[in-house]
């Protein structure tokens, strides 16, 4: 799991909901400045994941067709 997290005071705070158990230990990779980059969405496991479909041309033409009729899928 990766949270983003703000520093302030010396306290990690998530900037989003994180369900974890109170007091579980967890650890905490910091990258030094210099290091810190935006991730290309080529890096993410989903990119590309409609060029092989032939049920249609694009995500939003798919999830459309669902809509309009979710049980024929």
């Amino acid at each position: 799991m990766t949270v983003s997290a703000k520093y302030e005071n010396g306290v990690f705070k998530p900037l989003e909901d994180v369900k974890i158990e109170e007091g579980t230990v967890v650890e905490v990779s910091v990258p030094a400045a210099g290091n810190r980059r935006n991730r290309s969405l080529r890096e993410l496991g989903a990119f590309g994941m409609w060029a092989d479909n032939d049920d249609a041309a694009d995500g939003v033409t798919y999830v459309d067709r669902l809509r309009d009729n979710p049980r024929s899928q």
